[in-house]
């Protein structure tokens, strides 16, 4: 049950970080290529993928923020670069699912309207790099932290773990100083 817990805790904590990614990158993402003001020049309006890479790339620097240091604060990363070259492949990998639903959208289906486009992008697309991110860092960059040690009902802990969880030798060694057989 505290392993149920403990997932939809980090699923939510997860959430909400990508929450506050998804908002800039899908701001950054309207405004360059629909335009910073209403009837305005959009820098990239021609260049669509272009604009979901540069504002995903913004969103991707604010995910990696608040995953390591919130989403999946207990989990320590394994990589000696904290995870960071991990998350950013991860990243650009799981990237390719929107990008392909955008493309799919506008060069299948000839949908280039800003409904169609964010449809296809930042619902459809997301959702699917979403559930794809959250598999990808629990597996590869944020392991299962060690079980804890569990107590029994009067406050010991089990046999055989200290309180970090590392084993403590049992048995009659424990009680005094080691003897050496006699030759």
């Amino acid at each position: 049950m505290e392993r149920h817990r403990r997932r939809a805790v980090e699923a939510g904590r997860f959430l909400a970080v990508g929450g506050a990614a998804t908002v800039v990158a899908l701001i950054l993402f309207n405004l360059l290529v629909h335009g910073f003001t209403t009837g305005g020049h959009a820098p990239l309006a021609k260049h669509v993928l272009l604009a979901y890479v540069i504002a995903n790339t913004a969103g991707m620097i604010v995910s990696y923020r608040g995953t390591r240091s919130w989403a999946f604060r207990d989990r320590p990363p394994v990589q000696p670069d904290g995870g960071r070259s991990a998350f950013v492949v991860i990243n650009l990998v799981t990237m390719l699912l929107p990008i392909g639903c955008l493309a799919f959208s506008r060069n299948v289906l000839g949908l280039d309207d800003p409904v169609s486009v964010n449809l296809s992008a930042n619902v459809i697309g997301l959702f699917l790099g979403l559930m794809s991110r959250f598999y990808l860092f629990r597996v590869i960059i944020f392991r299962s932290p060690p079980p804890l040690p569990h107590l029994h009902e009067h406050g010991r802990h089990e046999a055989g773990a200290d309180v970090s969880g590392a084993p403590v030798p049992t048995g009659p060694s424990t009680r005094g100083p080691a003897r050496r057989p006699a030759p």
